[in-house]
């Protein structure tokens, strides 16, 4: 039972951690144009092959 008094707080740090990670991404519009991505890789406009 001691072991608790050491887990509780570590899984409570990282479930912080990562709950302020996932702030962070949705305040600097990570997540803004998901089909933007998608599409994009689909049009033949942009050659992203590099130059000789």
């Amino acid at each position: 039972m001691n072991i608790l008094t050491y887990l509780i707080p570590i899984s409570l740090l990282l479930g912080g951690v990562g709950l302020v990670a996932f702030i962070y991404t949705v305040r600097s519009n990570q997540y803004d144009d998901p089909e933007g991505d998608a599409r994009r890789i689909l049009n033949d406009e942009w050659d992203d092959r590099p130059k000789p």
